[in-house]
């Protein structure tokens, strides 16, 4: 990895996603700490190819990021992404596994990490997007979205956002860099939500249900279900 002391923006008006803008600059060599920023998005999408609501006044960002390491370890800058978006958000952001913002126990802002194939077992480049939910957030979801403004949070533009996340961003991927995951696991559990609480795992071919026990060394979440613990590296969390 070779950091940058300031993020790089790409401010674009529309675009069809800015995780796949970010993909083609990465493949034609642009730098560590790129973001791609742009109004609206015509094709977003969220995780397992599910649409992601783009509407002009929500904020749609995706860092370039250049870790050098192998493609299991590059996953936990995913807690580098959704930590430093809720830092700049502020004290009622709460984390949501594994990648997810919520405010009042709603949905603000969801992220999409997509990376380049390994070559020798290790990544060339990798995609953070993340979507923030300021003037508008979609109904009739699975999970129940908010914006920032329906929450009464202080109105904040998108520009003054995504200037706070930037900077905490390089911060936290600074301490990832020089301390490994250690002190970044320990500030995203200090704003987690649900740990300690029942919840259910919805993996792609089983359903789990259990206690939200831990987030172990690798950022997997350990479901304690009365018997072994079980250490779940990918799958989408429900509350109770």
């Amino acid at each position: 990895m070779t950091p940058s002391a300031h993020p790089a923006f790409v401010r674009l008006d529309v675009v069809d996603s800015t995780n796949d803008e970010a993909r083609r600059r990465a493949e034609a060599g642009a730098p560590h700490l790129t973001l791609v920023t742009a109004r609206r998005q015509t094709a977003g999408r969220g995780r397992r190819g599910r649409a992601w609501v783009s509407d002009s006044g929500n904020l749609h960002c995706s860092a370039i990021l250049r870790p050098d390491c192998p493609l299991d370890r590059a996953g936990q800058l995913g807690f580098a992404v959704s930590l430093a978006m809720a830092e700049a958000i502020g004290p009622e952001a709460r984390c949501k596994w594994p990648n997810d913002l919520l405010v009042n126990g709603r949905k603000v802002a969801g992220m999409l990490m997509e990376s380049a194939t390994p070559r020798d077992g290790r990544i060339d480049w990798l995609i953070a997007g993340i979507g923030v939910n300021l003037a508008h957030a979609p109904e009739s979801t699975e999970f129940p979205a908010t914006s920032l403004n329906a929450e009464g949070l202080r109105a904040r533009a998108v520009e003054d956002l995504l200037d706070a996340y930037a900077d905490r961003l390089a911060t936290w991927i600074g301490v990832w860099t020089d301390k490994g995951f250690a002190p970044l696991r320990a500030a995203w559990i200090g704003r987690a939500h649900g740990i300690g609480d029942p919840v259910t795992v919805r993996l792609p071919h089983d359903t789990l249900r259990g206690r939200f026990a831990a987030l172990d060394e690798t950022g997997a979440l350990v479901l304690d279900s009365g018997g072994e613990p079980r250490h779940i590296s990918v799958g989408d969390l429900f509350f109770g």
